[in-house]
Parts: C-alpha cells; sequence; structure tokens
C-alpha cells in the first residue's frame, strides 16, 4: 500500500473483494468515486446500508424481499400449482426477466431439513402439481434433483428441468462437453 493513500486502496480492495471485479477494473471504479463523482459515492454507500438493513429471505419460499413474504407469494395472479426450484434467490431475477414462468418458486442452496420442511409445507399448501427444476445442469445437481423428487414423491407431481444443450449462436467447439452430449440426447424431430 502507497504511504498517505491507505484509504483510497482500503476502496480498491473493497471492490476488488466483489465478485467479477478484478484489480483493473477495482482501480477504476474507486478513482472515479474519489476524483470523479463523490456523489456518486455516497449515493452508492446509502444503497448498500439500506439494502444490508431491509433485504432478508421470504419466510416461505427464501427469495429476497423487503418483507416477510415476498411479492412472488404474496402475487395471487401467480400459478399456484406450477412450482420452479432454483439453487439461489438472484436466478428468480433471471427467470422473471424471461417473462416464460408464471407459477411460484422456491429456493433450496443447501438440502437443510428446515429447507426441506418447508418445499413439503408449501408443495402441500399450495396444491403443487407441477415442479420446474431452474438449476445449472452437472452430476452433482442430477443427484440434488433426485433427491427432492424422492423427498416429494408422496405428491403426484409432474417434474420436469430446464432444456440444455447448445446455446443459439455458438459454434460446436467452443461447448462444454456435458452440455454437448445432453444436446445430443435431448435431439429433436425436424
Amino acid at each position: 500500500m502507497k504511504k498517505g493513500l491507505e484509504k483510497f486502496y482500503e476502496l480498491v480492495e473493497a471492490f476488488e473483494s466483489l465478485p467479477t471485479v478484478g484489480k483493473k477494473s477495482a482501480l477504476r471504479l474507486a478513482y472515479h468515486i474519489v476524483m470523479n463523482d463523490n456523489y456518486c459515492g455516497i449515493k452508492l454507500a446509502h444503497s448498500i446500508e439500506n439494502a444490508i438493513k431491509n433485504i432478508n429471505k421470504c419466510v416461505k419460499c427464501g427469495s429476497m424481499s423487503e418483507h416477510e413474504i415476498c411479492e412472488f407469494c404474496l402475487d395471487d395472479s401467480r400459478d399456484k400449482k406450477t412450482l420452479c426450484i432454483v439453487q439461489s434467490a438472484k436466478d428468480i431475477f433471471v427467470i422473471e426477466e424471461s417473462k416464460q414462468f408464471e407459477g411460484i418458486y422456491f429456493v433450496i442452496e443447501e438440502l437443510e431439513e428446515d429447507s426441506l420442511d418447508r418445499l413439503i409445507d408449501t408443495v402441500r399448501e399450495n396444491r403443487v402439481t407441477d415442479v420446474l427444476f431452474a438449476i445449472t445442469p452437472s452430476l452433482s445437481n442430477d443427484a440434488f434433483i433426485l433427491f427432492i423428487e424422492d423427498k416429494l414423491k408422496q405428491f403426484e407431481i409432474n417434474f420436469t428441468k430446464i432444456a440444455q444443450g447448445v446455446p443459439t449462436g455458438v459454434s460446436l467447439e467452443n461447448v462444454d462437453l456435458i452440455s454437448l452430449s445432453k444436446a445430443i440426447q435431448s435431439k429433436v424431430v425436424i
């Protein structure tokens, strides 16, 4: 650390500790806030403080919420019989942006007894008939899906998972082997 710039380098390190922010980006962000736009820095600090104080997990589904129960669980227009299981609350935002899912959500970050009990309660309470697993394809996640299906076998539920395979516009040489093999297994008639 440079003598006399300890506070600046603390800010650089704080930015660098964020996911996907490298040393150069952290330096640019810190410099911009300190030298070009102090108001931006104050606004950012205030927004971070407010978010940390006011955002929690929904007690029903585990999504992010400023209230005890999130907007998705409270929305009566959503299809309560269709449940999408994700492993992170941030995945909900991506799915919502696609405008392709009208049901409710449930976040399972870890296979803990409390989460599984809440999942079973959600399925029972909403009379869920369809479960969509929106989970990144991997061998461990396939085991995760099988475990959840086993826990819900007492209910009459149709289980599906998001399709996987070769993304549009990507050449085969840039596709990982698991995605390519899943795409071949899931081939469609044209």
